[in-house]
């Protein structure tokens, strides 16, 4: 079961914290994954605002064949409270803050292990910074008293319970008096709740500065790919190469600018996510690309790179020919690709080399590039890697 029908307004934006993108999705869509990816979880419940079930069916499309949404109450224990409602036969339960959209498979786990033995379990956190309290003065806060910490933990989610005891807690809870938690309701009614190891991965999002660091620590996969591409030399045509023009007797032919190197590099880059080829996107047979400048086929697979959460780490690009000489013109080069992919010029390398006069290059009938790339994208589920 996950909390997320709150307002979020700590946080600004201008959607609720829980449907604001992190590493390339929604908060809440990576808490969903991170959840439905544990092989202990069978079933789940999304808990939203009235006025947010649209939006949360837009988010969790790709997912909603494993989601029920719940619409939430004015608190926080009145959305559980109606979430209680479609567990059904349900004997256990995890109750997640959406805020925390990051949920490692281990800490799932150990709150499962810990219910066999206990009424709930919630994931905590050692407090390690010293604890002082405040006193106010002349309209001013002064150092007050050191509270000890060696008893004091971070309280985390997700929290698992046995559903009865969380059930009678909840109708046992006086109405006037809210509560930060479920953990502490089943604790009053007397029921066991047993600590486990919590994670920094699950820190919550509150305010609006949470968020760098919540992308920050995003799990995150390296991948890498290669491009290949090739054009005849043909006079009369300008040579575009690297992003740039170069003065010669001959230069590339193709539909667009034929940017031998650009579109090596642009398919290298369409490779790190499976997002099929450079022909896939830009057809030769649409005359919108007749002579079109490939630095758009380029950008554009920087794009669909971001729009998942993406970061181009480094690119390596080896242009294959006798002539003309790319050793004066590889600083230009350098430059622009690093320009239009938005990196630093010690992240793109640029070298050149001859096929010692064999075959098509070696006879200057055209020139061929090959290019490597890679990037981090988020974990394709956030609890998969423990």
């Amino acid at each position: 079961m996950i909390v997320a029908a709150g307002s979020g307004v700590r946080a600004g934006g201008t959607v609720p914290k829980q449907f604001a993108v992190v590493a390339g999705r929604p908060m809440l869509v990576h808490a969903v994954a991170a959840l439905q990816a544990h092989p202990a979880i069978t079933d789940m419940i999304v808990i939203v605002a009235s006025d947010q079930v649209t939006l949360a069916r837009e988010v969790l499309a790709d997912l909603n064949d494993v989601v029920t949404i719940v619409i939430g109450g004015t608190t926080r224990r009145d959305s559980v409270a109606n979430g209680l409602v479609h567990l059904n036969d349900a004997d256990r339960v995890l109750i997640h803050d959406a805020a925390r959209p990051f949920v490692p498979a281990s800490v799932i786990g150990a709150v499962v292990d810990a219910l066999s033995t206990c009424d709930a379990a919630i994931p905590v956190m050692a407090v390690v910074d010293t604890l002082a309290r405040g006193e106010s003065e002349d309209g001013a806060t002064w150092l007050g008293d050191v509270v000890p910490r060696d008893a004091l933990y971070r309280v985390q989610t997700p929290q698992g319970f046995r559903v009865g005891p969380l059930r009678a807690a909840h109708a046992a809870w006086p109405g006037d008096e809210e509560a930060t938690d479920d953990g502490q309701m089943v604790r009053r009614l007397g029921g066991r709740v047993a600590f486990v190891q919590g994670d920094p991965m699950l820190d919550k999002v509150t305010h609006s500065d949470d968020f760098a660091a919540a992308e920050a620590r995003a799990p995150r996969e390296t991948r890498t790919a290669m491009g290949f591409d090739v054009h005849r030399l043909e006079t009369g045509e300008e040579l575009w190469l690297g992003g740039i023009r170069i003065p010669h007797d001959k230069g590339l032919s193709g539909h667009s600018d034929a940017d031998v190197a650009l579109h090596a590099l642009t398919d290298a880059l369409l490779g790190t996510i499976a997002a099929g080829d450079i022909g896939t996107h830009f057809p030769p047979s649409d005359p919108q690309w007749k002579g079109a400048d490939s630095a758009q086929f380029l950008q554009h697979a920087a794009r669909l790179i971001a729009d998942k959460g993406g970061r181009i780490g480094f690119v390596d690009l080896t242009i294959m020919c006798e002539a003309p000489k790319i050793g004066p013109h590889r600083g230009a080069m350098t430059a622009r690709i690093a320009e239009l992919l938005h990196l630093t010029p010690d992240r793109v390398s640029i070298k050149a080399t001859t096929t010692e006069r064999l075959g098509f290059t070696g006879r200057g009938e055209g020139i061929a590039a090959q290019a490597v790339a890679t990037i981090t994208v988020p974990t394709s589920s956030s609890g998969a890697q423990g």
